[in-house]
């Protein structure tokens, strides 16, 4: 089943990506500038201000007194707990309640500097985000690490439970991320694993950890464009979390774009408005120049509170990089950490969670856990994804069977099946994400058949609907077509439980077979790249994509 690359979502947008299994960072906006806002309106220096009345009292922003969006323009107890949160990172407001400008302009900043939409409105995303880099809950620990019991139960506490409700939040489900395993956390708990086909038991184990992390989700906007992790220059017809971080800044700017990590159309669109209206030149393509303006005085001024990224095998960084340090060399660390799926906040300040993030990924790689940032950890950091072993067979439609067919049998998490996410910009190993459509992008490539990638589900189907980059849907499948499953059925293609594949045969009436990648293995084992039975009358919803 497919589980997708790492999510930041953007305000009642789709679900994330799960923080893969990383940790989201610590965020600290520009003091400085904060402060001088809140003096000037301590002293009555800003026009029409009055001395302030007592606050409301604070109401949890998850609480059903407070309504879905926090607005400029409002004023309640809802807004005096934001202004303590934006205060708990930084901002300096004076709390009194009143969603101002003052506090638009936080919350704008807020978003910028931990890749939420920069829409200046409070929603899902913006308040679980609040309290979960807040500092009030225990650092997220990866489920699967030994720092984590075998069955995470009720009453638990700590930086597994903080994960563990994270990934709840990014499944949908309303829970505080307190690090607490109360009474909320199970029900989610066991309201997820009946949603699942899971003994609803509340117990966190292995196969409910396994599904927690199996789940396509929106791509993670906590890539700097301007570092390594990114191309130089960002195109039409890419995807993944360059392409959502983009989207993201674009609307910070007052454009108006779905964070979906998909360069379509009316991304082109609005670079070229944005480029238009910045004096460049209105090409479509997100260069150097064009990234620096996006960058410039996000959220109204002040820049995104980050150092511009600096390539850490650089002389301008140290030869390690340690907690403590703030620089362009921890944004570049943070952003390419992000890339292997961290999911930290970009603000080029190594704390706690950056120290985390690092511990985690060197695990990984099978260095030293010492949280410092030395020549091993930057070489695999930067480290190439073993390139595929034969060229590209080209070919175009009448090649993608043949193509996917020949690799029917790799497994998950090898340096071939790694391989494959290097057709979407990823240098993840398989074993970290949802990697069906990262398979279906790399046979496009491959063959030549498109020039569409995607690592999304939703964005196949989307254009294949609209009959984009040759993509089109079709109620007669031939071998060689894409078919794209909706487990949960409707056929919207955006509850995040999705999956896509490659027709190896067709029967005649409702039967047909697939070459899937991130799929079980019928034989049992790892998951793979393998062939499937599938059908059209099994309760789940099924499209057929031609590619022509």
């Amino acid at each position: 089943m497919g589980r997708l690359a790492p999510l930041v979502r953007a305000d009642d947008g789709p679900p994330p990506r799960r923080d893969t299994h990383r940790a989201a960072a610590g965020w600290r906006i520009r003091v400085g500038t904060f402060a001088a806002t809140a003096a000037m309106v301590s002293a009555g220096l800003v026009l029409g201000a009055h001395p302030a009345a007592a606050a409301p009292a604070p109401v949890r922003l998850t609480s059903a007194s407070c309504p879905d969006e926090i607005v400029q323009g409002q004023t309640s107890g809802c807004v005096t707990e934001l202004q303590n949160l934006l205060n708990a990172h930084g901002a300096g407001l004076t709390v009194d309640g009143q969603f101002g400008t003052a506090t638009l302009y936080a919350v704008r900043e807020y978003q910028a500097a931990t890749a939420i939409a920069v829409d200046g409105r409070v929603g899902p995303a913006t308040k679980s985000k609040l309290y979960a880099t807040g500092g009030s809950a225990p650092a997220p620990v990866n489920l699967n690490s030994s720092s984590c019991p075998a069955n995470i139960v009720q009453g638990a506490k700590g930086g597994c439970v903080t994960e563990l409700q994270r990934l709840l939040v990014h499944h949908g489900y309303a829970v505080d991320v307190d690090g607490d395993f109360g009474a909320g956390t199970a029900s989610a708990v066991r309201s997820f694993q009946t949603s699942h086909g899971l003994t609803a038991d509340g117990q966190v184990g292995t196969n409910t950890k396994r599904a927690l992390y199996d789940t396509d989700e929106s791509p993670s906007t906590g890539l700097d464009l301007r570092s390594a992790s990114c191309p130089e220059n960002i195109v039409e017809g890419q995807s993944g979390g360059c392409v959502a971080t983009l989207q993201s800044l674009l609307n910070g700017k007052g454009q108006s774009v779905d964070v979906d990590g998909s360069f379509g159309p009316r991304t082109l669109t609005a670079v070229k408005a944005f480029q238009s209206a910045s004096g460049l030149s209105a090409d479509g393509q997100v260069g150097p120049n064009t990234k620096a303006a996006l960058y410039a005085n996000i959220g109204g001024g002040g820049g995104n509170g980050a150092p511009a990224p600096v390539n850490l095998t650089s002389a301008s960084c140290p030869n390690e990089i340690v907690q403590g340090q703030r620089s362009g060399c921890v944004t570049e660390l943070q952003s390419l950490l992000n890339h292997h799926g961290a999911d930290l906040a970009v603000d080029g300040d190594f704390g706690p969670l950056t120290d985390s993030a690092v511990r985690d990924f060197q695990a990984e790689k099978g260095l030293a856990v010492d949280g410092r940032v030395g020549p091993n950890t930057k070489a695999a950091l930067y480290g190439a994804v073993t390139p595929p072993s034969s060229p590209a067979p080209g070919g175009g439609y009448a090649k993608i069977l043949d193509v996917a067919a020949a690799e029917v049998g790799t497994v998950e998490g090898s340096a071939r099946a790694n391989s494959y996410g290097a057709s979407v910009g990823l240098s993840l190993s398989t074993s970290n994400y949802a990697w069906c459509a990262t398979f279906v992008s790399w046979v496009a490539k491959q063959t030549g058949a498109s020039s569409y990638r995607n690592s999304y589900v939703e964005g196949w189907v989307k254009q294949a609907r609209a009959g984009n980059y040759h993509l089109s849907v079709t109620t007669n499948p031939q071998p060689g077509d894409i078919v794209a499953f909706d487990w949960d059925g409707g056929s919207d293609f955006t509850g995040g439980n999705e999956h896509i594949g490659i027709v190896r045969t067709v029967s005649g009436g409702s039967s047909f077979t697939t070459v899937e990648g991130n799929t079980s293995n019928p034989n049992g084992g790892s998951d793979g790249v393998y062939v499937k039975n599938r059908s059209t009358n099994s309760g789940y919803d099924v499209v057929f994509i031609r590619v022509r």
